[in-house]
């Protein structure tokens, strides 16, 4: 029995967000490549969380969020308003192209 809710709380968990976004993040925007032209880009980011728990493998979709907000955290160290995904997501880790898309005055 003990065992049973020990896995049921891991597939509860592995919808669970445990990343959160920074308010300067919030303006932050996710895009496609085709969607850059124009922009600056100041450089990229490499990203990365636990891509199993407890052995289970968690939910791509939950993994891409936590990886988007990771980027969109760092893109604001580099002064970036636009984030673009170069690679898909491998063992928890995605690599992102950060922009400046808006003129600043």
């Amino acid at each position: 029995m003990k065992k049973l809710f020990v896995v049921l709380a891991l597939v509860a968990l592995q919808g669970c967000s445990w990343v959160k976004l920074d308010p300067a993040a919030e303006q932050v925007r996710v895009v496609e490549a085709q969607h850059v032209e124009g922009c600056k880009r100041l450089g990229k980011t490499t990203v990365s969380v636990k891509s199993t728990v407890a052995g289970v493998e968690r939910k791509e979709e939950t993994m891409q969020e936590e990886l988007e907000v990771l980027a969109r955290n760092h893109a604001v160290d580099l002064k970036g308003d636009t984030i673009v995904a170069t690679t898909g997501i491998e063992d928890g880790k995605r690599v992102y192209d950060v922009y400046r898309c808006k003129q600043t005055d």
